[in-house]
């Protein structure tokens, strides 16, 4: 399970800011997680509660956003999100190779005290 060592960098991420902030607390993590990531918000969740035992994050809350899959055609120049795994355009079916969203785990807020 992958997400277990994506949560321990995130882990490590958030303790560095409290700590570049005096922070004696982390209460809220939030996270934009891609479709296309490779990461399951379930598992992530499951190991958030594992990773933050015994730390200054220790009961805090996590939010998952999922992030649509966003394509660009290059025929029509527009950004679409496909509905099928093939990804062709709604406007003129050109298929499109061009992810522009989607693949992101990123770490968006924190909250601390």
């Amino acid at each position: 399970m992958h997400e277990i060592s994506l949560m321990e960098q995130t882990l490590a991420l958030a303790l560095d800011y409290a700590q570049q902030h005096h922070a004696s607390r982390i209460h809220r993590f939030k996270l934009r997680v891609g479709e296309l990531s490779g990461v399951v918000p379930e598992a992530l969740a499951f190991a958030f509660e594992t990773v933050i035992q015994g730390t200054i994050a220790e009961g805090a809350q996590l939010e998952i956003k999922t992030v649509a899959v966003t394509c660009h055609c290059p025929r029509c120049q527009q950004a679409f999100q496909p509905k099928t795994w093939v990804y062709d355009c709604p406007n003129c079916g050109e298929i499109s190779t061009q992810v522009i969203d989607g693949r992101q785990m990123e770490l968006t807020s924190l909250e601390i005290s």
